[in-house]
């Protein structure tokens, strides 16, 4: 009888460390073991668009809501993206042409959004009104900025009130039209009522990023294009920003991440996201092509199939590489989990929106140099921070 029992309880704690083991890719050499993992959504697909952005922010924020006990909800990414967009149009326009506008966004997008027109569910407004079955952008887009620059070009030598409902017209060509009520899960709701509802406080989250041309522990503007609302972030040291991440999900917090995946280590389809000290490992074929799910240029490599060792990022490297055009803003994810691989690193687990394609299911694992070199700011929850960081920064009061 005992060795029956001792038997059964070898048998289930081997099952459930195979199922808490992962690979980065089918017979894959990395294995992961799972720290920590906050819940999740279903993994998305941005298809044809350039609007990562809403999909890692909207995916953040469904994690929130089941952190917050509210249920389990998948929100529409389509009606935060037309939203951004009369705000981008209006300040293209304000500015002459001399401001970015186009498809791409950041994460402090969704409370300009959320504040001013609420929020919807997905099944309330698809923003597929074209006639595809997938989200592409590539007409809208064009269309789009086609309309902001022949209004900056004012041919009449002064500008008309009408532009603006050309311009909303135009996006609800394309996208759908917002109603003014819907029902969703037995209640009739506005977008702004239905936001309420969600009970989440927009003043509740926070920018983290680590530069070292602005001072450390003071907010500024990162400098890339895509931030058009010229939102500020929380500048703090780099060993303090992978700390935060990190403590975070250990304490059941998600968030979401900035980063540019340009890299030849990032590779969607091999499941990692690694800076290895060898550049000659990997091998890419081909051109990015950023902002679609093709994930950009093909990489091979040795280096994803086993681990290998990483260079080691200080604060001086990051800054190089963003100064000098090498790290930007390329794409919005989803940090969901915390792991350690076979030697004991750690990496971060990332949700994607490129779909579920990959043999991880749409995820990829983020390991802490390839975090370190390539981040451009998380987004999250302001409870998350250790209470002297926040107060240092100002976010709470003695």
């Amino acid at each position: 009888m005992k060795h029956a029992l001792l038997f059964i309880l070898i048998s289930i704690f081997t099952t459930v460390r195979s199922q808490d083991t992962m690979r980065n890719r089918k017979n894959g050499g990395y294995l992961f073991t799972t720290v920590s993992r906050a819940d999740a959504t279903e993994v998305q697909d941005q298809s044809k668009t350039s609007t990562c952005w809403s999909f890692s922010s909207l995916s953040f924020f469904e994690s929130e809501l089941m952190r917050m006990g509210k249920g389990r909800h998948n929100l529409s990414e389509m009606f935060i993206v037309r939203n951004a967009y009369l705000g981008k149009a209006d300040m293209y326009v304000r500015m002459n042409g001399m401001h970015n506008f186009g498809p791409g966004g950041a994460f402090h997008d969704l409370p300009w959004v959320i504040k001013r027109y609420g929020i919807m569910p997905e099944e309330a407004y698809k923003g597929l009104n074209y006639g595809f079955d997938k989200h592409n952008h590539a007409e809208l887009d064009a269309v789009l900025k086609g309309i902001v620059d022949a209004v900056k070009n004012n041919p009449q030598g002064r500008l008309t009130g009408a532009w603006k409902g050309a311009f909303r017209s135009a996006v609800d060509a394309y996208l759908g039209q917002v109603p003014d009520k819907f029902s969703y899960m037995g209640k009739d709701y506005t977008p702004m009522s239905f936001s309420k509802s969600l009970g989440l406080n927009m003043d509740d989250y926070i920018s983290l990023t680590s530069f070292t041309h602005h001072p450390y522990y003071t907010p500024f503007v990162i400098e890339v294009p895509d931030n058009w609302a010229m939102m500020q972030s929380y500048n703090i040291p780099l060993d303090e920003l992978e700390s935060v991440a990190v403590n975070a999900l250990m304490k059941g917090y998600s968030w979401a991440w900035g980063a540019d995946v340009s890299e030849k280590g990032f590779s969607f389809k091999n499941g990692v996201a690694i800076v290895p000290v060898h550049d000659s490992l990997i091998t890419q074929i081909g051109k990015d092509n950023k902002g679609f799910n093709d994930a950009g240029a093909t990489r091979i490599g040795n280096a994803f199939d086993r681990p290998m060792e990483e260079k080691s990022i200080n604060d001086s490297l990051r800054q190089v590489a963003f100064d000098s055009y090498q790290t930007t803003d390329d794409h919005g994810m989803h940090a969901t989990g915390l792991v350690t691989d076979q030697n004991g690193k750690k990496y971060f687990r990332i949700k994607n929106s490129w779909g579920t394609q990959n043999d991880c299911g749409g995820y990829l694992f983020c390991s802490m140099p390839y975090f370190r070199y390539k981040t451009i700011n998380i987004y999250l929850h302001k409870n998350a921070l250790p209470k002297d960081l926040a107060k240092k920064l100002g976010i709470i009061q003695d």
